[in-house]
């Protein structure tokens, strides 16, 4: 007969085996809630196949204790109404966590349903993962507990962009360009404000706000670019609304500096390498990082990524958010979304580019930024920097300058509230 300690002891043990093995097999899906078909699909499918191989590779070095993280693609059709419509989906199949990127007008959506239905569902809250929508609303008036933003809020990035762009004395005129929603609207006002007082000498000679994903023909609002004599465009512009103005310049032969938020997004470098030398030199992006900005990531996921699924667009951000995430549910010894939201926020990190922050206050991660400019690829004789191209348009991006997290990073009115 087994004495009772020991019996009690083996019953102990298959049960914390029994505990530890549930923990183990557990997994996290995770939302992936974009445009997948649509004009803004090849955005959508080149981030939601990114997240699934970041997935992926995480699961491998298994950081979250044997928790395992699924991505899975919904369809919204770059729609705030159908987002919604897709949320439902999502709470009645009980995903707890969502990933968003496309679109402020939808994030804003998708941002008051969340904090909605957790406020009515206390125990079964909803934690959304902001990847690219960078309307500063969000983490402003409209903050709350269970949104946490990963890319830099569009502020931060004209921050960043016009303090490069003041030290340069040439630009004298500037044509603003931008999509006609809470985002295009938000990069106009920055543009105007930090313009002003940075570089008052310099005239914003355009203002154009036009329909998201909607113009087929940019040639009427090139016209006018060429016309007012700028030699500088802004443009917050993406998916198919950057890549048409660009065609629509190279088609004008228009030759002027393009300052932008997504030039090396899926599409818009096919596009550039179409322009020959007018685009060389001229086109520059402000990004979190990109591939030939010298770090361990490069080879370690972009050249993978890249030969496993034939696209470029990778966001480093994407490897911070997921490894946070799951350095979070680490700390958290619980895949529940508001234990886990508790260990994200104010969660300092330390990534390939130096060390971020998820700002406890309004839960915007702060973080170095670069500003790069478009030049041939080194093996087609341009600079040594640029080793890696994109989208095989032999053209590929050199960093300019490095704008540390404490110059970007902007004052916010979040009044967080409980949770």
């Amino acid at each position: 007969m087994i004495p009772h300690a020991l019996r009690s002891w083996a019953v102990a043990v298959a049960l914390a085996a029994a505990s530890f093995v549930a923990h183990a097999q557990q997994t996290v899906k995770i939302a992936y809630i974009d445009p997948l078909s649509g004009p803004f699909a090849n955005t959508g499918e080149a981030g939601l196949k990114q997240f699934q191989y970041l997935a992926e590779q995480l699961n491998q070095k298994n950081p979250a204790g044997g928790i395992k993280i699924e991505v899975v693609g919904f369809d919204n059709k770059t729609s705030p109404q159908e987002s919604l419509n897709v949320l439902k989906k999502v709470i009645d199949s009980d995903i707890r966590y969502i990933l968003q990127g496309n679109g402020s007008s939808v994030a804003i959506a998708l941002s008051d349903a969340v904090q909605k239905h957790n406020e009515r569902n206390p125990g079964k809250e909803i934690l959304y993962l902001n990847y690219a929508a960078v309307d500063p609303v969000l983490t402003n008036e409209k903050c709350h507990f269970y949104h946490f933003r990963f890319d830099a809020n569009s502020d931060m990035k004209m921050e960043a962009l016009t303090s490069f762009l003041a030290n340069d004395k040439s630009i004298k005129k500037v044509y603003l360009i931008n999509q006609n929603y809470s985002f295009g609207q938000a990069v106009t006002r920055a543009a105007k404000a930090d313009l002003a007082s940075k570089r008052p000498d310099i005239q914003v000679v355009g203002d154009d706000l036009h329909p998201l994903g909607q113009v087929k023909d940019f040639a009427p609002y090139v016209a006018k670019i060429k016309a007012s004599g700028a030699d500088t465009v802004i443009t917050g512009n993406w998916g198919t609304d950057l890549t048409l103005l660009i065609k629509a310049a190279k088609d004008a032969g228009l030759i002027v500096n393009f300052y932008t938020y997504y030039a090396s997004a899926a599409g818009t470098p096919t596009a550039m390498g179409t322009m020959g030398d007018a685009a060389v030199g001229k086109v520059k992006q402000v990004t979190e990082w990109h591939p030939n900005e010298p770090t361990r990531i490069a080879d370690a996921y972009f050249v993978a990524f890249r030969k496993r699924n034939g696209i470029d667009q990778f966001f480093f951000r994407g490897v911070t958010m997921m490894e946070m995430l799951a350095e979070a549910i680490k700390r958290a010894k619980s895949t529940e979304p508001n234990a886990v939201a508790k260990q994200l926020s104010g969660m300092k990190y330390i990534t390939e580019t130096g060390e971020v922050e998820m700002r406890a206050a309004d839960h915007q991660l702060i973080q170095p930024l670069y500003i790069s400019t478009l030049y041939k690829q080194a093996a087609k004789g341009g600079p040594k920097e640029v080793k890696y191209d994109l989208e095989n348009s032999e053209l590929g991006f050199r960093t300019d300058a490095r704008i540390e997290a404490f110059v970007s990073a902007q004052p916010t009115s979040c009044k967080m509230g409980k949770y």
